[in-house]
């Protein structure tokens, strides 16, 4: 599958992992802050490991705000986010005060609450590890509703959508939250897919079909 992918630099995240798995699957890899490059790019992703302020911090220092609205917003360009990528789709943040993020997403980005239990047992925070994700509705990204895969979870906060339909994937760590979010052309997972394993690489798959597609539809448009 010829897909070219931006990985957006504003220099948080694993990148070298994101960039490598993507590879795995035939994808033509960029890791960029330039404007014409996330431009000629058929897709991009925003990973992400550190706090919502830094983020959003480091995409306002180095002018990407604009940018990214701009391609994803009015071109619609597709785009990825993960884990903090996630979070920074969201409007606000509450991670040390609150920080108004990218505002994709009507939603907010919550702590865990520190009395979470399963089965009479306290659970950690951070959540960190393997965990099941269901799809809550049918969706390109997560697969036919009812449909249950392990990825793999490192973070403390979690996305709350104030509109339930952009939630397609639900985890349960002593609450139900939102593993998962779909709206249009933007596309997120708050787990770690490229550290996923099989399902992990067989989601960012999938994301590259839908991101091909969305490029031939609009190629047809255009025509």
């Amino acid at each position: 599958m010829s897909v070219n992918v931006a990985i957006i630099d504003y220099e948080l995240g694993n990148v070298r992992s994101v960039s490598n798995a993507f590879e795995t699957l035939g994808a033509q890899v960029v890791l960029t802050r330039d404007a014409e490059a996330l431009n000629r790019a058929d897709c991009l992703v925003l990973p992400g490991v550190g706090s919502f302020g830094d983020g959003m911090r480091n995409l306002r220092r180095l002018g990407l705000v604009d940018t990214l609205n701009e391609l994803v917003l009015n071109q619609k360009k597709p785009i990825l986010g993960i884990c903090l990528g996630m979070q920074l789709f969201a409007q606000t943040g509450h991670e040390n005060g609150t920080v108004p993020g990218l505002g994709w997403i009507d939603a907010e980005v919550v702590r865990f609450p520190e009395n979470l239990a399963f089965d009479g047992k306290p659970l950690k925070i951070p959540h960190v590890g393997w965990n099941d994700v269901r799809s809550a509705r049918d969706n390109p990204l997560i697969g036919p509703v009812g449909t249950v895969q392990s990825y793999y979870f490192v973070h403390s906060y979690y996305v709350k959508p104030n509109h339930p339909e952009d939630a397609i994937g639900v985890c349960d760590y002593g609450l139900d939250f939102t593993a998962a979010i779909q709206r249009d052309n933007i596309f997120a997972a708050q787990f770690h897919p490229e550290k996923s394993l099989k399902n992990g690489l067989g989601l960012l798959k999938k994301y590259m079909v839908a991101a091909e597609e969305r490029v031939r539809a609009g190629a047809l448009e255009h025509a």
